[in-house]
């Protein structure tokens, strides 16, 4: 009787261990599933912009103690899109637009999860727990080598620079060799100041020669406009705001995964940010005020397009950027090194075809390409080890010409 009591005892003990073991280790994946990574740390910095975790007051409201303020699927919502809930008429939406001076909040294009892993960041004061912070760490040292590789794009860019030097002096080398062809001609026909005619000769042969040359050279990039730098209507500096304030392109140019055109922002954009900062560090208040005088007028703020393509060619910035998940930096350069945007890349065809060639495509992740049955087939037998764009006809003629 003992003996089977004890034995009952033990295997309620064992029993009992076990269930806390469990309930102990869902316990702990819970938290790590919703811990914050070094991930909502990076997410963050497009909230920075706007807000602070705890101090003054931005843009927006400050965020210590958000989450205990606001239903969580409440913030999910206004964090995706809060301009559509306000549009909607959410009582709770309309009067956080109104008590921050009517200025919308952008829409992030963040998952549910990503904007849980904020809240907890935020929760968390900004502050990584130690496991993040030593993988942090780890980053570190890698955008160490980071900075290596941003010295030789700075490089890079200086030889850009003096390139573009170079094409806009071929203008008027082009001008001082017409007028000494002129010159030479005259001085044989009418004044004869110069007795030796070899050395017009050799001026008119030499002027034809750097002539023909130039010529040549514009003709064959003919509809293209490679290292066109154009002055803006406002001095902006990428530099400052991309690379310094490390603000994300798409926060600007918020159509490019959506839209055939990457957008140029409206000043009201601009105006997030310099409602606030009402001097910059290079040109101090001079070009901010021009953002406020676009207000005041109602006059938009004339921006030159850098980049043009010929009207018979298409482009459209969503199948690259959306489906195609290429980086801007792949078209567009460094961008986040320049100052005033250069185009880098001659934008030929054959520039375009070579990336056809060689670029992958989202091929097993996508669902739109499950109608290639064939080559699907020939990965699955190891006839061919990835898909270009050139293998789902990225070369025909009627993709980009119509």
């Amino acid at each position: 009787m003992i003996i089977n009591n004890f034995v009952r005892i033990n295997a309620l003990m064992i029993k009992g261990y076990i269930f806390s073991g469990l309930f102990s280790l869902l316990m702990l994946i819970s938290m790590s599933s919703f811990a914050q990574t070094a991930q909502d740390e990076k997410n963050f910095q497009q909230c920075k912009a706007c807000h602070n975790i705890d101090g003054a007051k931005l843009i927006g409201p400050n965020l210590k103690g958000i989450s205990e303020k606001r239903d969580e699927a409440w913030l999910i919502k206004f964090i995706q899109n809060s301009q559509e809930m306000i549009q909607n008429g959410d009582e709770l939406a309309v009067q956080v637009y109104n008590e921050n001076n009517k200025i919308p909040m952008p829409s992030q294009n963040f998952t549910d999860e990503e904007v849980r892993g904020l809240l907890l960041y935020i929760e968390g004061g900004g502050v990584l727990p130690e496991s993040e912070a030593v993988a942090q760490a780890a980053v570190d040292t890698e955008e160490q080598q980071a900075n290596k590789l941003n010295v030789a794009a700075d490089a890079e860019l200086l030889l850009v620079k003096m390139k573009r030097d170079g094409m806009r002096n071929m203008s008027y080398v082009f001008i001082i060799m017409v007028i000494l062809i002129v010159v030479s001609l005259f001085d044989l026909a009418v004044f004869h100041i110069v007795k030796a005619r070899w050395i017009h000769y050799i001026i008119v042969l030499t002027a034809i020669v750097v002539i023909s040359e130039i010529i040549f050279v514009d003709a064959t990039s003919l509809g293209r406009q490679q290292y066109y730098q154009p002055d803006q209507p406002v001095w902006f500096s990428h530099k400052v705001h991309a690379g310094q304030n490390q603000i994300d392109c798409r926060y600007c140019h918020f159509t490019v995964d959506r839209s055939m055109s990457a957008g140029i922002p409206p000043v009201e954009t601009c105006l997030n940010c310099h409602n606030q900062v009402k001097e910059g560090p290079i040109t101090g208040t001079k070009e901010i005020e021009k953002i406020y005088a676009s207000i005041e007028n109602n006059k938009p703020i004339e921006w030159v397009k850098v980049y043009n393509l010929p009207d018979h060619v298409y482009f459209n910035h969503a199948q690259h950027v959306n489906v195609g998940k290429l980086d801007c930096a792949q078209c567009h350069g460094e961008v986040k090194e320049m100052d005033e945007i250069i185009q880098i890349p001659d934008l030929s065809m054959g520039w375009c075809i070579e990336c056809h060639r060689t670029e992958d495509v989202q091929f097993a992740t996508n669902k739109f390409y499950d109608q290639y049955k064939e080559l699907h087939q020939k990965l699955k037998d190891g006839e061919i080890s990835n898909v270009t764009v050139q293998n789902i006809g990225g070369d025909e003629c009627a993709k980009c010409h119509y």
